[in-house]
């Protein structure tokens, strides 16, 4: 997830020693802080959208803090506000997280106690400003960043091919493992050309019993066989002038395989019972979770068919390789469940992010947008439980800390267009720190520089 501005405190205390002792407790923790003796003084420098939080004392001159409380959250509902009572306001500060206040803390207050309310108030403002971005991306991204979505090299990579692909009438393949989106690709590719106007017409070869394989590829006539009761337009033949899309194309029986080799040199069919030639013109994606090259060696596929069909490849990376679009996808897959589902799409924890960022996904970005669903539809408390939902070991924690770290690194990185000096300010780290980290997960500065 891109990071956020680094959060401010604002502490709004009319005792000078209490503001003192406060900013300096906050400041020694690591916090930006910006003092206030009252309301009006901060209310002119404060907007909504603010990388903040607020602590402030319930009983000030001029407004009170409740009051402004009723006005903060009415300029901005996400804001973390704190409160600050002495020991005859708690009720009046109960009221308060009633009406909104994140929490309360009680004069006199230790540093200690003071400090972890206000971290965990800035992890949240910090993820809810994320949030926002993320969703503002989403809904300013339009063309193939709309479809194909991720800010990783990765990402940035399969659009550009797909797009220098989509115009020319080479037929593809498409490598990828399951889950990872082959079939979307296969629709940006159709999509972008000038076919688009023509039908796309998927066909799962894992699907196809072999008995029928003829007539589902290519059609058949009126009595060809028993119960060809009408003639049948198969699928080469119903893509003329769009687009053929064959899922798994490995798994196609052999036998088939030499007919579809025909019909490929040919760009002709002939349905089933017919001698009559019916001329073509489609184009062919083929997808494919294993290396076609590999099995033809191993006499499992056709070579003849492979170097037919081998002319341009698109290879989709694992979502375990790419765990900086993480954050992206599964917003974009949140809000897309909340409309689907009429839910509101709630916000996530630090900790679910971790989560997120830790797992291998297995299931790649089809396992993530189910976990998004259920996510919006409450069934998930607190965690996820990933290693549990695929019956895998959970990963250990350094294991978590260091794909967490990855991502977070990879992202910074991208974000500041290679520049090592700006990334590692970013992420609030020594530049040669984060030179040892990028040798460490085997990155180089040059892959994230803009062309």
């Amino acid at each position: 997830m891109s990071q956020a501005p680094a959060i401010k405190v604002i502490v709004v205390e009319d005792d000078e020693d209490v503001r003192v002792g406060c900013s300096q407790a906050l400041e020694l923790a690591g916090f930006g802080v910006k003092p206030y003796a009252s309301v009006e003084q901060v209310s002119p420098a404060l907007g909504v959208g603010e990388p903040c939080v607020v602590l402030c004392d319930v009983k000030l001159p001029g407004m009170q803090g409740t009051e402004w409380l009723r006005s903060l959250h009415a300029m901005d509902p996400e804001l973390p506000v704190i409160l600050v009572t002495g020991h005859g306001d708690i009720s009046m500060a109960v009221q308060a997280m009633r009406e909104g206040a994140y929490d309360f803390v009680e004069k006199p207050c230790s540093s200690e106690r003071l400090v972890a309310v206000v971290r965990r108030a800035a992890d949240k403002r910090a993820l809810t400003l994320q949030v926002q971005q993320l969703r503002h991306q989403l809904e300013n991204w339009h063309g193939i960043e709309a479809v194909l979505i991720g800010r990783s090299p990765q990402m940035t990579r399969v659009r550009r091919t797909v797009l220098s692909l989509a115009s020319t009438p080479a037929d593809v393949v498409i490598y990828g493992e399951t889950g990872t989106g082959k079939e979307l690709v296969a629709r940006c590719l159709h999509d972008h050309s000038h076919r688009r106007r023509a039908h796309f017409v998927p066909l799962n070869c894992g699907g196809l019993p072999e008995a029928l394989a003829d007539s589902e590829l290519f059609g058949h006539e009126v009595g060809s066989f028993t119960g060809a009761t009408k003639m049948r337009v198969g699928k080469f033949e119903y893509a003329q002038g769009g687009t053929l899309f064959l899922d798994e194309i490995e798994s196609m029986p052999m036998s088939v395989q030499i007919k579809f080799l025909r019909a490929l040199q040919e760009r002709s069919v002939e349905r089933v019972g017919s001698n009559k030639p019916v001329a073509i013109d489609c184009r062919v994606i083929a997808a494919s979770k294993e290396d076609l090259k590999l099995l033809s060696d191993q006499q499992k596929f056709r070579a003849d068919l492979y170097y037919r069909l081998g002319v341009a490849f698109v290879e989709l990376p694992p979502l375990r390789d790419r765990r900086e679009d993480i954050p992206l996808l599964f917003e974009h897959f949140a809000l897309l469940a909340a409309s689907r589902y009429q839910q509101a799409a709630p916000a996530l924890t630090s900790g679910q992010l971790a989560e997120l960022m830790a797992h291998d996904w297995p299931g790649n970005v089809r396992e993530l947008r189910n976990v998004a669903d259920r996510f919006v539809l409450g069934l998930t408390i607190d965690h996820f439980n990933l290693g549990a939902q695929q019956g895998d070991m959970p990963h250990t924690l350094p294991e978590q800390v260091e794909h967490f770290e990855r991502g977070m690194v990879i992202e910074s990185m991208r974000r500041h267009h290679g520049e090592v000096g700006v990334a590692a300010r970013a992420l609030g780290l020594p530049k040669q720190t984060l030179y040892d980290k990028l040798r460490r997960f085997r990155l180089s500065a040059e892959e994230f520089k803009t062309p």
